[in-house]
């Protein structure tokens, strides 16, 4: 990180962590490690007073088993608040199968709800569609914080931003290592982007 968590982590911040799952997920997956949760959550009390911490994902609730599931259920026993709904099928004009499930609208209307909590936001995604929830969000006094990989962190984004952290940098605090890892063991995040 560089040495400069006391920069973009102030221990007297009222902080939420808002994660945009599939996001954040094929971000680490294409840097080639999985997310320990467990120590990101630690990562964050230990330096701020952490508010909430919201884990955003669509499930494809079709079948029997949905690979997500099992990590849906550890975030949720474990400190997240885990915010899912179904994912949807289409098909487009060829016939061919699309599964679709955004969460950007969850994830926006949960963050401008807490806002009036919070002193700082980490979002974790490099969406370009969320430059104007910063905005808003900066209007009413938040400082945010995105926090992600910057080959996928729209240019916009990354500008709104009080702060960008990236992922790379941040990747020894959060990677998981097997068995001993500090989250649940054989845990991984089975996310489709």
């Amino acid at each position: 990180m560089q040495n400069q968590e006391a920069i973009w982590l102030d221990a007297n911040d009222r902080l939420g962590l808002f994660i945009d799952g599939p996001n954040f997920h094929g971000s680490s997956r294409d840097m080639g490690f999985d997310v320990d949760y467990q120590a990101l959550l630690d990562f964050f009390r230990q330096r701020a007073k952490l508010t909430r911490a919201f884990y955003y994902t669509a499930l494809d609730v079709s079948g029997e088993h949905t690979p997500l599931k099992p990590l849906v259920d550890w975030l949720s026993y474990n400190g997240y608040i885990v915010v899912t709904k179904p994912t949807k099928e289409f098909k487009n004009g060829n016939g061919n199968r699309r599964i679709k499930g955004n969460m950007d609208i969850e994830l926006a209307i949960d963050m401008l709800n807490l806002a009036q909590y919070l002193d700082h936001a980490i979002l974790f995604s490099g969406d370009g569609d969320f430059r104007r929830l910063v905005d808003a969000v900066q209007q009413r006094g938040v400082k945010v914080t995105v926090l992600a990989s910057s080959d996928v962190t729209a240019d916009e984004l990354r500008r709104q931003a009080d702060q960008f952290v990236e992922l790379a940098d941040f990747r020894p605090h959060i990677e998981r290592f097997g068995e001993g890892a500090r989250s649940r063991p054989g845990a991984t995040d089975p996310q489709a982007t």
